[in-house]
C-alpha cells in the first residue's frame, strides 16, 4: 500500500478528525511542532509541511543557539518535513477528534538534514543493510509519576505513592499498579491506537516510579519511533489523570534515576541471530568491544543532561564503569540471561530523557565497527558480581567531560555525521554556559 492509500485509507476510517498533531524530534530528544487542520496530512504525505530547520537548533529552553548556525545567520532557512507514515494514528486525547503523525526533516533538495536525529537513524539502519546486518531492538522506559502540583515552578516535586515518614519502595508491587489501573489502561488503549508493542507494566525501585517495556521490533527505526510516541502517551495520560510523569534523568537525590534500556541484536540476511549458534560468542564480543570502546566519546549522547550525571551512582543500577557481564545489572553492557535465539545485548546506561535516535545510532554503529572488516576487537574480561566495587575505566561524570571528548570524536563524526556532531556540541555549550551563570539557592543559603 502506497503512503497515500494509507494516508487516504486512515481518513476514511476516522472521518470525524478535524486535527493533526504535526511532531518533531530535536537533537535534544524533545517533541516539538504544532496543531493543524486535518488538512495538512495531505501535505505531510506529499512534498511535506514546512518547519524552519532552526527547530533543530534550539537548547532545551526552546532558545535559539546562534553557534548551531542554523538561526537568522543563515536566513532562518525552512526544511520539508515529510510523515513516518506508520506513526499516522488518532489519539484518545484533546477537546477534539485529533490524529497526530511524527515527521522527518529533509532539505530542500530531498536529501535528509543532517540536524535530524531520526534521519541520522535511518543512515547508520542502512550502513548495517550494506553490511548484511539487520537489527532488532527494543526500548524500556522508566518515569516518576508526580503529583499535578509539582508543575508549578519552583515548587518540590509531589510523589504519588510516597507515605510520610516511610520509604515505601514497593518494588515489584502489583498492588501500586492496581491503584493506578486506570493511567496504565490509557496508556495501553492509547499504544493500541498508535499500533506500540507495550509488554509489561512494573513498579520499580523508588516511590512513585514504573517502567513500561515495549516488545522488541525488527526494525530499529520503528522502535525508536516506538520510544519517542510512548513518552509523549505516558505525558498525556498522566495529565488526562490530573498527575505529571516525568523522564528527568535524576529527579531525587535519595532515589534511584529514570532509564532508558535498549535491547539490540542483530539478524543476518537469512533472518538468522548473529549471536547465536556457531561463531556467535565471538561475534557478540567483537560487538561488545565496538560499544565499549566508543562508549566514553558517546556519553553525551546516553546521559544528554547536565542532571543526568547525578543518576550514575554506584548501588543505584546506573553503571559508573565501561563494562559488561553476563546476567548482571550492575554493569554497562549486560548480556540478558536467555535462550540461544534471544541471545542479546542490553545497554544500560541511558537517562530516559535521552534522545532514542541518537542513541540507537550510537548503539548500532558501535556494534557495527566492532564486528566488521579489520576493526574486529575483543572486550575485557566479562565481570561478575558488584561492579561497584571494582576501580577504573570510568564512564565521564560530568557533561564538561563529556562535551569534549564527544566534539573531537572521530566516531562520533562517523555514527552520526559532522553536521549532528557541530548542532549537539553547540546545544550542549549553550547548556552548560546557562547552568553556569546560575547561583543556586544552596549557595545563597550558604554563602550571603
Amino acid at each position: 500500500m502506497s503512503d497515500t492509500d494509507q494516508l487516504e485509507q486512515f481518513l476514511g476510517k476516522n472521518s470525524d478528525i478535524v486535527a493533526v498533531e504535526l511532531m518533531l524530534v530535536d537533537p535534544n530528544g524533545i517533541i516539538r511542532g504544532k496543531w493543524a487542520p486535518v488538512a495538512t496530512l495531505k501535505k505531510a504525505f506529499g512534498d511535506g509541511v514546512n518547519f524552519p530547520l532552526s527547530l533543530h537548533g534550539c537548547d532545551i529552553w526552546g532558545r535559539e543557539v546562534a553557534a548551531t548556525g542554523l538561526h537568522i545567520e543563515s536566513g532562518d532557512r525552512d526544511g520539508f518535513c515529510r510523515a513516518v507514515p506508520h506513526t499516522l494514528a488518532r489519539v484518545p486525547w484533546g477537546n477534539r477528534p485529533t490524529a497526530q503523525v511524527l515527521l522527518q526533516t529533509f532539505e530542500d533538495d530531498r536529501r535528509v538534514f543532517g540536524g535530524c536525529a531520526r534521519g541520522t537513524l535511518a543512515t547508520v539502519v542502512a550502513r548495517l543493510k550494506e553490511a548484511g546486518l539487520f537489527p532488532v531492538t527494543a526500548f524500556e522506559l522508566e518515569f516518576f509519576l508526580l503529583k499535578a502540583e509539582s508543575d508549578r515552578p519552583g515548587s518540590v516535586p509531589q510523589i504519588v505513592d510516597a507515605i510520610e515518614g516511610l520509604d515505601n519502595q514497593r518494588m515489584y508491587s502489583l498492588d501500586a499498579l492496581a491503584e493506578n489501573s486506570g493511567f496504565f489502561e490509557d496508556i495501553r488503549l492509547a499504544a493500541e491506537l498508535q499500533s506500540l508493542p507495550i509488554d509489561t507494566f512494573v513498579k520499580e525501585a523508588a516511590p512513585g516510579q514504573y517502567e513500561v517495556n515495549l516488545n522488541h521490533r525488527a526494525n530499529a527505526l520503528r522502535a525508536a519511533d516506538d520510544a519517542v510516541q510512548l513518552r509523549r502517551i505516558i505525558t498525556e495520560c498522566a495529565r488526562k489523570h490530573g498527575l505529571k510523569a516525568t523522564f528527568m534523568a535524576k529527579p531525587f537525590i535519595e532515589q534511584p534515576g529514570n532509564g532508558m534500556h535498549v535491547h539490540a541484536s542483530l539478524l543476518d540476511k537469512d533472518g538468522e541471530n548473529v549471536f547465536a549458534g556457531e561463531g556467535g560468542q565471538k561475534i557478540l564480543e567483537n560487538a561488545i568491544a565496538g560499544l565499549l570502546d566508543t562508549m566514553a566519546e558517546t556519553s553525551l549522547l546516553y546521559i544528554n543532561t547536565l542532571n543526568g550525571f547525578r543518576r550514575m551512582q554506584a548501588g543505584s543500577y546506573a553503571p559508573t564503569r565501561i563494562n559488561w557481564g553476563e546476567n548482571n545489572r550492575s554493569v554497562a553492557v549486560r548480556i540478558p540471561a536467555s535462550n540461544m535465539k534471544a541471545k542479546r545485548i542490553e545497554h544500560r546506561i541511558s537517562g530516559a530523557d535521552a534522545n532514542p535516535y541518537l542513541v540507537l545510532a550510537a548503539i548500532l554503529q558501535g556494534m557495527l565497527d566492532g564486528i566488521s572488516g579489520n576493526r574486529t576487537r575483543t572486550p575485557p574480561e566479562a565481570e561478575t558480581g558488584n561492579s561497584y566495587e571494582r576501580t577504573g575505566n570510568e564512564l565521564p561524570s560530568t557533561m564538561r567531560q563529556s562535551l569534549d571528548l564527544f566534539k573531537n570524536s572521530e566516531f562520533a563524526i562517523r555514527a552520526l555525521g559532522r553536521e549532528m556532531v557541530e548542532i549537539l556540541t553547540a546545544l550542549k555549550q549553550a547548556e552548560l554556559d546557562t547552568f553556569a551563570r546560575e547561583i543556586t539557592p544552596l549557595e545563597r543559603t550558604t554563602y550571603l
